[in-house]
């Protein structure tokens, strides 16, 4: 990350000066930067977070096209996306155009999903303090780092260990360097289908890859009145759903759907694993 040691200490509000933070301060769920003012947002995260204002501004710029299309939807799910160093997540060779709005390519057959999609899913979980959550589909690491604005239980899965070993790293990394939230994050390399049955039950799942079912093991591992979020489709076709699981009084499991783009398809890549043994 691109920073100035310029003050040894950091202001824990707004300062008039563009002075720098040696690391940033830790994370309180009580703390919003400007939610409004791109200035101010900027000089608060220098003061107050050691960020680089050559990523804030277009963080910031990337967010308002977010409000503008209904992707943020609280105040807590707008400081997420505020507080996430989305240029600490891509390939080096792209930070420059970490907040674009397309995808990214993060290697290994992989890309890294555009903001405001991402932005809408996390949303869309409603994630409340000390929700469990479990994401399917590391990646890069972005979407548990926004998601440890929200709660401090974090469990994600990414089947490819190369990938997995190195965002591992990078969250290690950003939690050396001050981050410490992403100690809340809980990673492995494994079979995302079928879930982490040892963590189970979750308030909230997240799938950022693309399937044409919902896997069973997922949906049994969601609590009763439970959301996940999923894309659900063909390969390259698929439509974000929310899932919300019910159980009735008779014992039986229903579900409601419902699509959060408006039946717009957006292609994400494939959930790979076992379940494709006998396809």
């Amino acid at each position: 990350m691109r920073r100035r040691d310029v003050l040894l200490g950091a202001a824990a509000s707004l300062v008039a000066s563009p002075a720098f933070a040696a690391s940033p301060q830790p994370f309180q769920p009580s703390v919003f930067p400007p939610l409004k003012d791109r200035a101010a947002f900027i000089a608060w995260m220098q003061a107050n977070r050691g960020e680089d204002p050559a990523f804030l501004g277009p963080r910031f710029d990337r967010y308002k096209v977010l409000l503008s299309f209904n992707d943020l939807w609280t105040p807590s799910d707008k400081r997420a996306f505020l507080f996430t160093p989305r240029e600490e997540f891509c390939l080096p060779q792209d930070r420059d155009g970490a907040y674009v709005g397309h995808y990214l390519d993060i290697g290994y057959g992989v890309t890294m999903t555009p903001p405001g999609t991402m932005g809408r899913m996390t949303s869309a979980i409603a994630v409340r303090p000390g929700d469990k959550v479990l994401e399917i589909g590391t990646g890069s690491g972005y979407q548990s780092a926004l998601l440890s604005y929200l709660t401090p239980k974090l469990w994600s899965i990414e089947i490819i260990p190369a990938l997995a070993k190195r965002t591992r790293g990078v969250y290690d990394k950003l939690i050396a360097n001050g981050y410490r939230e992403y100690e809340s994050i809980t990673t492995k390399a494994g079979d995302g289908y079928y879930g982490w049955e040892s963590e189970a039950p979750f308030d909230k799942i997240i799938v950022t890859c693309g399937i044409d079912h919902i896997p069973p093991p997922l949906l049994q591992q969601l609590k009763p009145d439970g959301i996940m979020v999923i894309p659900i489709g063909p390969p390259g076709a698929q439509h974000i759903l929310k899932v919300v699981k019910k159980n009735g009084g008779d014992g039986e499991t229903t579900v409601a759907r419902s699509d959060l783009f408006g039946g717009k398809v957006i292609p994400f890549v494939p959930l790979t694993g076992g379940h494709q043994a006998g396809a």
